[in-house]
């Protein structure tokens, strides 16, 4: 198994939206594509090959984007997805397409579009499966702080004729990907149907249907399909539509769906008809469903999506530091926060495997801005996992980075600055060795040579690197690092 990158890092604090163009999203009567200036894809047994009519999208969307101003029309671009993307822009967002041709990496540092570049990954109606190491870099993806914008269509959709339709390809990626079944809790029914619903749900501060967009009441789909959600196995998956008629707290005939794994976040839609926005390739049939279906309502819950799929939730703006320091089965927990002026409460969470947490202590802000609590462990040799969940007043959410603590571990951090660009100094003195490992697992760089409690990193490539520190009582502390 490849192992983990932990983080997405951007240089200019932009968010970073992703296309994906790869899954023969303009097959057949499709064009899940944000701009294309040429119509030559087409599918030999399933896959995309020069020698065809379909649209063909470009990395770069032109005319550039930042010609783009508050008045601009959707028809600046070319897409089934133009209307949106251009509203993204208009967020202040910037977009790519990952065309026909590219790769699907997380932690490749060749690949200039490799997914450690951006926040979010749009995946509209994909009709190919997702290769073994594409699954492995998505879910590594979220795990570690990046958006995967799930959208499928109805069972029996299959564009291309390869076999493979988006809900199947879905469902493939959700429970045979190597790395851990259903991580996200959602799975797509196999079903077909089109009709409006009006069935909430009945969350007060829900992202997605009350966000800075507007107020969601009403959603249609054309030939769709409903998911199934396990908050069993994903505590945070929640439904966010259901389809009418049916109860809007259960688990069963969702609509839209959305959940956290790890850092990151997905949302997932089970019709692609509500991005469509009736342009794009004039050789397909068109259909407006982003701003003419559902009474404009799409737009909306579409926008408030992005918005919340953007908003990074991996580490708290305001948070100066979240530490924490294990003595036995005693751990100290210390967090400092800049400002609390819209603070409602701390939830600081426990861990034992670094995915599913639950609350242990709940902590309400007082506007002291530091904070600490104690955690009796019941046994001493556990590994365990730490974050801070702070909760606004608005309902609104956030969470700090992760802190693993193992079982002879006592400090949680070891390293600094981070990013760093020619030295790592290291807390403390009794560092003995190090180890240095690139995204793949290969090392790149050992010393048990450590002066004046620094080591020598400029000669390494810009990048994600892990970096395993033992000390003299042989306790090892792995900490993702970023080379500048």
């Amino acid at each position: 198994m490849a192992m983990l990158c932990f983080g997405v890092y951007f240089a200019d604090g932009q968010v970073k939206i992703l296309f994906d163009a790869t899954k023969a999203e303009t097959a057949g009567n499709a064009d899940w594509i944000i701009d294309a200036d040429a119509f030559n894809l087409g599918y030999n047994n399933g896959t995309a090959t020069i020698g065809g009519n379909d649209a063909n999208a470009q990395a770069t969307a032109t005319p550039l984007q930042t010609n783009i101003t508050s008045s601009t029309a959707e028809t600046f671009w070319k897409g089934g997805l133009s209307y949106w993307a251009i509203d993204c822009v208009k967020k202040g967002y910037q977009v790519e397409t990952l065309p026909y041709n590219g790769v699907i990496s997380y932690g490749n540092v060749s690949n200039p579009q490799d997914l450690t570049h951006y926040n979010i990954f749009v995946v509209d109606e994909p009709n190919i499966l997702f290769t073994s190491s594409e699954k492995i870099a998505l879910i590594n993806f979220v795990q570690n702080g990046g958006s995967l914008f799930i959208i499928g269509n109805h069972s029996q959709s299959d564009r291309n004729n390869d076999g493979y339709d988006s809900p199947g390809i879905w469902n493939d990626l959700f429970t045979n990907n190597g790395i851990i079944s259903n991580p996200f809790g959602i799975s797509f029914d196999l079903t077909k149907f089109s009709a409006y619903s009006s069935n909430i749900s009945t969350y007060a501060n829900d992202s997605l249907l009350h966000g800075s967009y507007g107020n969601v009441s009403q959603v249609a789909w054309n030939s769709g399909t409903t998911m199934t959600i396990n908050p069993s196995i994903n505590s945070s998956v929640k439904a966010a539509v259901y389809k009418s008629g049916t109860s809007n707290i259960g688990n069963t005939k969702v609509m839209v769906a959305y959940a956290r794994y790890g850092l990151g976040k997905v949302v997932a839609f089970g019709d692609s008809s509500p991005f469509d926005d009736g342009t794009g390739d004039t050789n397909d049939q068109l259909y407006d469903g982003y701003i003419a279906d559902a009474n404009g309502n799409h737009q909306k819950l579409i926008m408030n999506a992005t918005q919340w799929l953007a908003t990074n939730a991996s580490i708290l703006p305001e948070q100066i530091d979240f530490s924490c320091f294990r003595n036995g089965r005693s751990v100290n927990i210390n967090w400092v926060i800049a400002t609390e002026i819209n603070t409602f409460c701390f939830n600081v969470q426990k861990s034992y495997n670094g995915t599913v947490f639950f609350d242990f202590n709940i902590i309400k802000a007082t506007g002291k801005l530091k904070y600490s609590c104690i955690d009796k462990l019941q046994q001493e040799n556990n590994n365990v996992y730490y974050r801070l969940k702070t909760v606004e007043k608005d309902g609104s959410i956030q969470y700090s980075k992760i802190v693993r603590l193992g079982a002879n571990n006592y400090s949680s951090s070891k390293l600094y600055p981070n990013p760093a660009k020619e030295f790592i100094h290291f807390l403390g003195n009794d560092i003995t060795s190090v180890k240095i490992r690139n995204c793949l697992g290969n090392i790149v760089l050992s010393t048990s040579i450590i002066e004046n409690n620094k080591i020598n990193i400029s000669g390494l490539q810009n990048g994600l690197y892990f970096i395993e520190t033992c000390d003299k009582s042989g306790n090892v502390i792995t900490e993702k690092m970023m080379k500048q």
